[in-house]
């Protein structure tokens, strides 16, 4: 027997089944500088800003570097160090940190460029609400301003955030596209008949729907039985820091992101619109990494976001490689970073702390 024979009572033919809780494509009008909506759930079209809201590079600008000075460390902070990281592993003995002999404290100069572009990106969706009788921002007040004329207040610079706007003027009101306008829907666990037949101790027996509570229909989910959904045009303003780092692998022995979890001394921060590649700085392949890096992110950003401000930043970031003898054999360590975290490969001991 099929199980729509099953159910007991009577179907109203005047319910329809729940439709799709999206519009379907063409349900809703076209708003006038947001034609790019195909319908759907997922339709979020992106808006590029208009060539004059992002900056113009000068071309052959570059900017120069003043000079620094490499970070020393001494004996003592070296051996605090390697004592504050013995005492994070349980298995490690503090003994030898404590009566080892230094051999050499080799400072290495390692510099970390840094990339920052703000940028504003500007996206929209249509959205809709039961409509209880709340106003309606209409087309009747005026055409809706682009996407990029609608005010909005920013953030802190270099700040990540997203703000959602209503857009002016983009409102409607539609019958809900769900239900058809009936404010109820057929409960599809018992196709509109209110009770069902059941497997009990063999024999089948009625049963109201536990679903609809007998009734053979639900409250429209979309439109909450208002029968009626105000749609409009939901503006998404986000506001990202994107960042991107470039520290030289130079260090054969020391794992280079180790260098993500620690800072280091910005000696140099240039910020303005837009920044310009360095150059006349010692270490040649930041100067050539900031040329590319630069170049890339206008590229990059400037074809789908606003590019609010940039900010160029070389680090220094403190390495020094500590080599010291214990028990007659040679070993090695690295400080690194201004919070003088340490990485060493061997330790002369792996048993219980004395």
């Amino acid at each position: 027997m099929d199980d729509k024979e099953d159910f007991l009572g009577q179907c109203d033919p005047n319910i329809p089944e729940e439709g799709p809780s999206a519009p379907p494509p063409g349900w809703l009008d076209d708003v006038h500088g947001y034609q790019g909506h195909k319908g759907g759930e997922d339709d979020n079209p992106l808006y590029p800003p208009p060539p004059a809201y992002n900056p113009t590079p000068e071309l052959d600008k570059n900017t120069s570097v003043p000079e620094v000075r490499v970070p020393t460390v001494s004996e003592d902070v070296a051996r605090e160090a390697l004592l504050k990281y013995v005492e994070s592993k349980w298995k490690y003995s503090s003994k030898p940190a404590r009566n080892l002999t230094f051999k050499e404290l080799k400072p290495v100069t390692v510099y970390r460029y840094r990339l920052e572009t703000y940028t504003e990106t500007r996206t929209s969706s249509w959205q809709y609400e039961p409509y209880n009788g709340q106003p309606v921002d209409g087309p009747q007040y005026g055409m809706s301003p682009p996407p990029w004329d609608i005010p909005v207040v920013l953030p802190e610079r270099f700040t990540d955030r997203v703000e959602k706007v209503r857009v002016p003027h983009s409102s409607f009101v539609k019958v809900c596209h769900s239900c058809h306008g009936c404010g109820r829907t057929r409960c599809s666990a018992c196709f509109g008949r209110g009770q069902k037949r059941v497997k009990r101790n063999g024999k089948r027996v009625k049963r109201r729907c536990i679903s609809c509570h007998g009734h053979g229909f639900k409250t429209c989910t979309v439109c909450h039985g208002s029968q009626n959904l105000l749609h409009f045009i939901l503006l998404t303003v986000t506001w990202k820091n994107n960042v991107e780092d470039f520290i030289p692998d130079r260090q054969p022995d020391f794992p280079d992101k180790k260098f993500e979890k620690v800072t280091g001394d910005p000696f140099f921060v240039d910020e303005n619109v837009l920044v310009y590649p360095i150059q006349g700085f010692p270490d040649e392949e930041i100067c050539a990494v900031s040329r590319s890096m630069i170049n890339q992110h206008l590229n990059k950003f400037s074809s789908t976001s606003r590019i609010l401000q940039q900010r160029q930043t070389i680090e220094l970031v403190p390495l020094t490689h500590a080599y010291y003898t214990y028990g007659g054999k040679d070993y090695s360590y690295f400080v690194y970073g201004t919070e003088k975290k340490v990485f060493a490969a061997k330790y002369p001991t792996a048993c219980t702390i004395l």
